[in-house]
């Protein structure tokens, strides 16, 4: 060996020794027999165990400093990143009006009456109807028409609160006559604010007494409920309200619905349609002139359940509205 190399190793070993000196006491290690070795691989070996022994020291005092690997280390396999959760992506405006097209219809929110239409398939005339109910009745033919013959008799009833408004089913043979057909009394209902109006004004409540004929053709009578003295027929109804929704009420009583008419028969009529899904056309309206009286205490019975479940007005769209003289 050169007195250069030699000058070079001996500097290697006092590097080796200087860092060996910073470190712990380790555990003494059973000598290794003696490998002959040439000059190149003795330079080889120092270098690489003062590599080793420079990186670890410097690594330990500063975290912060790139360590010195060693051939060993640098081919063991690389260590793979951290696995990272995809980001969040906000739902499709498809999937969006999915969760909607599966609400129950109601007259608020983002199942209300401008959604109906979308809800459900058999919906769609609630949007693309043409003769659809309530409509504000305005400049009516005032001509003699036949009056409305209501057969209505003490009854059997049943009460349901079906989540959207207070509902009563009759039992018996009430029917209405007009026209030469019958219809047969299905049930009635309340709607607060009255869904009709008259040359713009609207009213406090609005009865629909919805009947039906073998045809299967629909006929409703609209009842204006104005604030006054009370109604004994609403109060009987509001004497067996169900405690809970959807649980019928059936009373060993009767009602007899010739109590809740107006003493003036005179009414206004169109073609229309129902005022709740599915928005069925075809439906003959005839809405009492005369106004019915309710006292504010049975007003503010149903507000408390109801405070508004009235649909919009409609477009009348040019349809003929005839008026008793």
């Amino acid at each position: 060996m050169t007195a250069a190399r030699r000058i070079t190793a001996l500097a290697l070993l006092a590097a080796i020794g200087a860092a060996a000196a910073s470190e712990p006491a380790e555990k003494p290690v059973k000598k290794a027999k003696p490998v002959a070795m040439n000059e190149q691989d003795t330079m080889q070996r120092l270098r690489e165990r003062l590599a080793g022994k420079l990186g670890a020291n410097m690594a330990a005092r500063n975290p912060h400093l790139m360590q010195v690997a060693t051939r060993a280390e640098a081919n063991e396999a690389p260590v793979p990143p951290p696995k990272v959760a995809p980001p969040r992506v906000k739902p499709a405006k498809h999937a969006e009006a999915a969760s909607v097209h599966s609400a129950h219809w109601s007259y608020g929110g983002e199942a209300g009456p401008k959604a109906w239409g979308g809800l459900k398939p058999e919906f769609a005339r609630c949007a693309s109807g043409t003769r659809q109910s309530p409509i504000d009745i305005r400049g009516g033919f005032a001509v003699d028409l036949e009056p409305v013959f209501f057969d209505y008799q003490a009854s059997p009833f049943r009460v349901v609160d079906n989540g959207h408004t207070v509902q009563v089913g009759v039992d018996g043979a009430n029917a209405i006559t007009v026209a030469g057909r019958r219809y047969q009394l299905v049930q009635f209902h309340f709607h607060r604010p009255a869904e009709e109006r008259i040359d713009g004004r609207s009213f406090e409540m609005s009865l629909h007494l919805v009947h039906k004929d073998a045809e299967g053709r629909l006929a409703v009578v609209g009842l204006l409920l104005d604030r006054g003295e009370p109604q004994p027929v609403v109060q009987t109804v509001w004497n067996h309200l169900p405690l809970e929704k959807n649980d019928e009420v059936a009373p060993r009583s009767v009602i007899d619905l010739n109590h809740l008419l107006p003493p003036d028969r005179g009414y206004y009529t169109y073609m229309g349609s129902l005022t709740t899904p599915p928005c069925s056309e075809g439906v003959l309206w005839m809405v009492m002139r005369q106004p019915v009286q309710l006292s504010q205490a049975q007003i503010d019975i149903f507000a408390r359940l109801y405070p508004m479940n009235a649909r919009p007005i409609q477009q009348a769209a040019g349809r003929m509205i005839k008026q008793s003289n």
